[in-house]
């Protein structure tokens, strides 16, 4: 397997990643050689740093809060002789977006100067001019709104000039970015909401930005709003200290958000120059795009905006250091890291399955829920819900007819707390060992077993999977009930579940838009929240402590039980392949990437509350590569039969379901080989498993 840290795996442009740098300068009052220089030592930091684009605040080489003096010729035939030389010292330098005035046809702009590769290539001004309360823009400049298809003269440089410039990095077509200057995002209709239509994937704001009590909330509101709208980044840079204080001051927040997700912001009120960097996933972006057909309609609605904007093409040139990642990562996609956000996520994800359940019982004839009940965690959390939809129902919790079924590898500790649970709800219990029905089908298929050899193969497993859920049925029938369903979102995923009459059946599957890890923290969040009592709450916590088993295979010699995760893997990382691969269509190679990020380090990163200290893994590249080549065997090869015949359940992550009248649709007869194949172009080959 080839090096991390010296070969193209790497690399961030290998996986689609754009690094960005968004600038917090000293500013000045007016000093614009000052100005020119402080823009020009954090470029070359920003390239040192591997930076690809680098954003400075609005009118950053002239100042923003000079009033009249805009309007002086000394400081203008500055300002262009410091243009000219920046756009001399920018041939290794990354992509600059640095805010000046701009003379043009007797007007003054406000604008955005895009310098790159020794060249001006392009000149944004602002469109909205703001003239209310503290600002009075109108005064000094002229607004660009509906400047197409002009060039100015600056420096000695001829460049394209309006608010139709997207700018395209060669052999790069994911690097796309456009321009806006501070007051076009708080217009109803953003000048960016059109780049990001013609195709911009990237959206920049320069900003001054005086700050005010409550202001910096509102940029974070805006700035992810216009991410999540446009399905784009969009890195913001407001002006800091330094400027004058006349009137106003100034906090110099600059951030960066994807999606509606906040990858980077910068300390606000600081006094040193600052480089905030993120590394923003324009692979993603352009994959999310094609899966909106909305965003594409709109697009069609608006006259295809692309067709009115001007695309200026720059070079791409790898600064830096390239490696290490700018960028959150979160190792449990589906499970929060912010407490207030984990809370609000387990409420609803709970509500979500009680009311499912709820509005499914009302919707039939039966009198009883029932249910299969282990003592693992995806029964207990099943049963929880229906103890819950019970409550709403304003039924007994007796309705629930609850059943433990041990059979050849049932351990005691197991059992004892489905019973404890059973009894601590008030549920109906009852036990039906199933192993003299197991051992007698087994003899009518001349299994070796009944012959007493010990051959636990698949079909040991299955008869007692496939007993169990056939038991289950027949008590439905027999008490009018319907059977409600454990198996959760991750096993569907690896396909490790039963076909048929087995635990991939039920009448509602009301755990299979959930993954295990989320399961784990819905547990938990009832267990935080009381939403049961103390003898409840405390069987909850002993079976968030059991490993995760079948418990199909009897004990090995030495004890051991049979373990989920050394067959098919943790499910830590399988949640997070199967995040990162189904719902964001990753190539492999990416995911894989992403995860030696996320897990080589068990002291950093975004581990949930709660989460217990013991449990805090890390896992380096090859075990990531061995556990990703099964888990792409599993889900592309072996499994897809399974959720194509899915019973009805409720989706409950925005992360994906794999219902095929939901989130997924696929062949059931495909093939894992191309992503195996992709994974070993980057990785090599596998090593024997």
């Amino acid at each position: 397997m080839p090096s991390v840290t010296s070969d193209r795996f790497a690399s961030i442009e290998t996986h689609g990643l754009v690094r960005l740098a968004a600038a917090t300068p000293a500013a000045s009052v007016g000093d614009v050689g000052a100005n020119a220089a402080a823009i020009l030592s954090l470029a070359q930091e920003a390239a040192a740093g591997g930076a690809d684009l680098v954003l400075f605040p609005e009118l950053s080489l002239s100042s923003y809060a000079l009033d009249d003096l805009h309007l002086q010729e000394a400081l203008l035939d500055r300002v262009e002789a410091e243009i000219g030389r920046l756009v001399a010292a920018s041939a290794d330098l990354p992509v600059l977006l640095i805010g000046a005035p701009v003379r043009r046809a007797g007007r003054l702009y406000n604008t955005a100067l895009v310098i790159g590769g020794g060249r001006l290539l392009g000149v944004v001004p602002k469109s909205y001019l703001p003239n209310y309360r503290e600002y009075y823009e109108k005064r000094w400049f002229a607004p660009g709104a509906g400047l197409a298809g002009l060039e100015v003269e600056v420096a000695g440089h001829r460049a394209p000039f309006g608010t139709d410039l997207l700018f395209a990095a060669a052999d790069r077509p994911d690097f796309l970015f456009n321009v806006e200057i501070c007051e076009d995002y708080w217009a109803p209709l953003p000048p960016s909401t059109f780049g990001a239509l013609a195709g911009a994937l990237i959206l920049c704001n320069l900003s001054a930005s005086n700050i005010t009590i409550g202001k910096a909330r509102d940029r974070h509101l805006l700035s992810a709003a216009q991410s999540a709208r446009c399905i784009a980044a969009y890195a913001y840079s407001a002006a800091g200290p330094g400027e004058s204080t006349t009137d106003m001051a100034w906090d110099g927040q600059a951030m960066v958000h994807e999606m509606g997700d906040l990858l980077a912001e910068s300390t606000r009120f600081g006094d040193a120059p600052e480089l905030t960097f993120a590394d923003i996933d324009t692979q993603r972006l352009r994959l999310e795009r094609m899966r909106n057909g909305t965003f594409n309609d709109t697009a069609a609605a608006m006259g295809h905006p692309e067709q009115r904007f001007r695309r200026i093409a720059f070079p791409f040139r790898p600064l830096g250091d390239r490696s290490g990642l700018h960028r959150p990562v979160r190792r449990f996609p589906f499970v929060p890291a912010d407490p207030r956000e984990l809370d609000a996520d387990c409420y609803e994800a709970f509500n979500i399955q009680v009311e499912g359940l709820v509005t499914r019982f009302r919707a039939t004839a039966g009198r009883h829920f029932v249910i299969g009940v282990s003592g693992g965690l995806d029964s207990t959390h099943a049963l929880i819900v229906a103890a819950k939809a019970c409550d709403r129902l304003g039924l007994p919790r007796s309705a629930i007819l609850g059943y433990t079924m041990p059979g050849f590898a049932t351990g005691e500790q197991t059992k004892s707390n489905a019973w404890a649970l059973m009894n601590a709800l008030g549920v109906t219990g009852e036990e039906i060992d199933i192993r003299p029905a197991a051992r007698q089908m087994l003899a009518d298929m001349d299994h070796p077993y009944a012959k007493g050899e010990p051959v636990y193969d698949v079909t040991f497993e299955n008869v007692q999977a496939g007993l169990r859920t056939d038991y289950l049925f027949r008590l439905a029938n027999r008490h009018g009930g319907f059977v409600v369903g454990t198996g959760d979102l991750s096993e569907l995923g690896l396909g490790w579940c039963t076909y048929g009459v087995g635990d991939q059946m039920s009448h509602y599957a009301v755990n299979s838009g959930v993954p295990k890890t989320l399961i784990q923290y819905l547990i938990r969040w009832c267990i935080a929240t009381d939403q049961f009592d103390a003898p409840t709450q405390a069987i909850l916590t002993a079976i968030l402590g059991t490993e995760i088993s079948p418990e199909l295979v009897p004990a090995d010699a030495d004890g051991a039980l049979q373990s989920t995760e050394s067959k098919v893997g943790p499910y830590a990382l399988n949640d997070f392949f199967l995040h990162h691969i189904v719902r964001a269509g990753q190539p492999p190679s990416k995911v894989a990437y992403l995860a030696w990020h996320a897990w080589r380090d068990p002291a950093a990163g975004d581990w949930p509350p709660g989460y217990p200290d013991s449990a805090k893994l890390a896992y380096d590249l090859p075990t990531i590569r061995r556990w990703l080549d099964n888990f792409l065997f599993r889900f592309f090869t072996i499994s897809q039969f399974k959720r194509s015949a899915l019973p009805n359940g409720p989706k409950v992550s925005s992360g994906g379901a794999l219902s095929p009248r939901g989130d997924w649709r696929a062949p059931s007869d495909g093939t894992a080989a191309l992503w195996l194949d992709e994974l070993a172009a980057a990785l090599g080959p596998a090593p024997p498993s």
